[in-house]
C-alpha cells in the first residue's frame, strides 16, 4: 500500500461509506443493481481495505468511533495542559532546594527524555494521542527549561530563544505528526522572524509588535512553505496556509485603520487607503485562489477578512452621522448582496464542473 497520511486514510474510509450509501439509494430507485457476485467482490474489497487502513492508521470506520476519537482528542489536550501545569508548579516549589549542577542536569535531561518518550509513544501507540500528550508536555518543559537557564546564569533575554523553541516545536510536530505542536512552532517562529525584521529596521526587538509590517515577511514565507508537499503529515499544509494568511491580513487590517504606525513615510490617511485596497484585493484574491485550488480553509479565511474589511469601512463612513437603524439595515442588505454573489459563483462553479464531467 502506498504510504499516505492518516488524514488521507480517513478520507478514503469516508469515501467508501458515502459510496455504500449512494449505491443503496441507486438500488432503491432502480437505477443500478449489482449482481450478488459483484456485491460480494466490492464488499470484500472494501472490508479488506478498511481493515488494512485501520491497522496502519487507526482510522474511524463508524460515526461512533469518530465521536469517541473526538473525546480522546479533548482528553489528551486537557491532560497535556494539566500535566504541563503540574510540572511547572513542581519546578517552582522545589527548585531552590537543588544545587546549581543538579538544576543544569535536570534542565538538560528533561526535554531529551521527553523527546525520546514522545518518539517511543508515536511508534508504539498507533492512535497518536499519547504521543501528542507527551509532545505538548515536552515542549512546555523545554520552554520552561530555557527560561530557567536564563535565570540561573543571569542571561539577557533575547529573541533567539523563540527560534530555539520554534525549532524544537517543529521537531516534535514532525516527529509525532501533531498539528497543534506545528501551530505552536509557527507562532514562535513568526514571533522570532518578525522581531528580527524589526531589529533590522532599528527597533529594539521587544517592541517589534509596534510595527505590523514586521509580520508580512513571515506571512509570505509560511504561504510558500504550504506549497511544499506534506503527504506523510495530516493537515500540515492547511495549517501553514491559514497562519500565513493570519500573519498577513491582521497587520494589513491594523494598518488600514492606524496608518501612522507604518514604516511608510506618507500621510496616515494615504497609508490607510493603500492598505485598505491591499486588504480588499488580497482577500478577494484568496477567495478566487481557494476556489480554484479547492482549498476550503483559504476560501473561508478570505471570506472572513473580506467581510471584516468591508464592515470596518461601513463603520468609518456612516456610523457617526447615520441613524443606527439605517446603518444596520445597510449591513443586512450588504450581507444579502454578498450571499447572492457567492451563490452565483457557486452556480458557475457547478456548471463548469458539469461541463468538464460531460
Amino acid at each position: 500500500m502506498q504510504h499516505i497520511s492518516k488524514e488521507d486514510a480517513q478520507k478514503r474510509v469516508d469515501q467508501i461509506a458515502h459510496f455504500k450509501a449512494e449505491l443503496e439509494q441507486l438500488e432503491q430507485n432502480d437505477v443500478l443493481t449489482l449482481s450478488e457476485v459483484q456485491k460480494r467482490r466490492v464488499s470484500n474489497y472494501h472490508t479488506t481495505l478498511i481493515n488494512s487502513l485501520a491497522l496502519a492508521y487507526d482510522i474511524d470506520a463508524t460515526v461512533e468511533e469518530k465521536q469517541l476519537s473526538l473525546g480522546m482528542k479533548i482528553a489528551s489536550f486537557l491532560g497535556a495542559l494539566a500535566l504541563a501545569a503540574s510540572i511547572f508548579f513542581l519546578f517552582y516549589q522545589f527548585w531552590g532546594k537543588f544545587s546549581t549542577l543538579s538544576q543544569v542536569i535536570i534542565l538538560v535531561l528533561a526535554p531529551m527524555i521527553g523527546l525520546v518518550v514522545t518518539l517511543f509513544a508515536y511508534y508504539r501507540e498507533k492512535t497518536g494521542y499519547f504521543a501528542k500528550l507527551t509532545g505538548l508536555v515536552t515542549l512546555a518543559s523545554f520552554v520552561l527549561n530555557i527560561s530557567m537557564f536564563g535565570q540561573i546564569f543571569n542571561l539577557t533575554p533575547t529573541v533567539n530563544a523563540s527560534l530555539v523553541w520554534a525549532l524544537f516545536a517543529f521537531l516534535l510536530a514532525y516527529a509525532s505528526d501533531t498539528r497543534l505542536l506545528l501551530a505552536f512552532g509557527i507562532i514562535l517562529f513568526g514571533g522570532f522572524l518578525s522581531a528580527k525584521v524589526g531589529t533590522w529596521s532599528g527597533i529594539y526587538w521587544v517592541h517589534f509588535g509596534e510595527r505590523p509590517e514586521n509580520f508580512l515577511p513571515v506571512a509570505f514565507l509560511l504561504f510558500f512553505i504550504s506549497l511544499l508537499q506534506h503527504h506523510r503529515f495530516s493537515g500540515f499544509q492547511p495549517i501553514y496556509r491559514v497562519f500565513g494568511m493570519l500573519f498577513f491580513f491582521i497587520p494589513v487590517l491594523i494598518l488600514s485603520n492606524w496608518g501612522y504606525i507604518s514604516y511608510i513615510y506618507a500621510h496616515h490617511g494615504t497609508i490607510e487607503v493603500f492598505y485598505q485596497i491591499i486588504g480588499f484585493a488580497f482577500s478577494a484574491g484568496a477567495i478566487w485562489l481557494g476556489i480554484r485550488k479547492h482549498w476550503g480553509e483559504v476560501v473561508n479565511t478570505g471570506n472572513v477578512f473580506f467581510v471584516i474589511f468591508l464592515y470596518t469601512k461601513f463603520y468609518d463612513w456612516w456610523w457617526e452621522w447615520m441613524p443606527k437603524y439605517l446603518f444596520f439595515l445597510i449591513i443586512a442588505l450588504s450581507s444579502i448582496l454578498i450571499l447572492l454573489v457567492f451563490k452565483r459563483l457557486r452556480t458557475a462553479t457547478v456548471a463548469s464542473s458539469q461541463k468538464v464531467s460531460v
